[in-house]
């Protein structure tokens, strides 16, 4: 008890040293803050109202993002179901699942946003390097989460099937697969969510998406249309929040 008493009370200390430091060497001026109210009007201004002749290229952008994400997510899905097996300390030995999970990590650790860039610089514009990179960058968390939905389930089963004889595929087939299919289920739901939101920012960097249409217009000081965008950005992000919510809801 004294030991994790000690314990948090040191971890507090660390974190107030982290924030009084971070303030102490940050260029933080509240009066710059308040100086910037008239801005931010002029700005909101200039959106305000909605340019509504947009629709067209909403569509477009909106689409191209959808497509993004799904493609993107069926990729990381395919890469990920044998990653995830590798990955797991049920499955396969130390000597194997570690590097995998170190691996897994790293990819987690790299933003979209750099591997969107580099997939830009090497195949060029457009929807492509937007679906790799969803794909790269999903993957990292769809194994661990997969691997994670084999070790957590039952042993009862695979002992059984163990004791009869059964191979790794087999155990997995028969007693590890009924028992995490509902949490790969509802995994896979929210990656795809969260892969929806991050294919609206891909635009920004030139792969693809209706971020460039958002990027295209404050460019051009077209606040209105941006605004425009922006709105069906918050409409896009809403109406999926509530199907995925269903769908979690279905498979839990």
């Amino acid at each position: 008890m004294r030991f994790r008493s000690g314990g948090s009370f040191a971890a507090g200390l660390l974190v107030a040293a982290a924030v009084l430091w971070s303030f102490a060497t940050t260029d933080v001026e509240l009066s710059r803050l308040m100086s910037a109210g008239p801005r931010i009007a002029d700005f909101l201004g200039r959106m305000f109202p909605p340019d509504p002749t947009v629709m067209q290229e909403i569509m477009t952008g909106s689409a191209e993002t959808l497509r993004i994400a799904i493609l993107g997510s069926l990729g990381a899905v395919i890469l990920s179901i044998p990653l995830g097996i590798v990955a797991s300390e049920t499955m396969v030995s130390p000597a194997l699942y570690r590097p995998v999970r170190t691996l897994l990590a790293v990819i987690r650790a790299i933003p979209l946003i750099l591997v969107a860039m580099l997939m830009v610089g090497a195949v060029g514009l457009g929807p492509l390097p937007g679906i790799i990179a969803v794909a790269f960058h999903a993957t990292g968390m769809l194994a661990k989460f997969y691997a994670e939905a084999i070790d957590g389930v039952s042993r009862a089963p695979i002992a059984a099937l163990e004791s009869a004889g059964a191979g790794p595929l087999v155990r997995l087939r028969h007693a590890i697969w009924p028992q995490m299919a509902p949490v790969v289920a509802r995994d896979t739901i929210f990656r795809f969510e969260l892969n929806l939101r991050e294919s609206l920012i891909l635009g920004i960097v030139g792969a693809g998406g209706i971020g460039f249409y958002i990027q295209t217009y404050v460019r051009s000081f077209q606040y209105d249309k941006a605004a425009s965008v922006t709105i069906a950005v918050v409409v896009m992000v809403i109406a999926i929040e509530i199907v995925n919510a269903a769908l979690r809801r279905r498979f839990t």
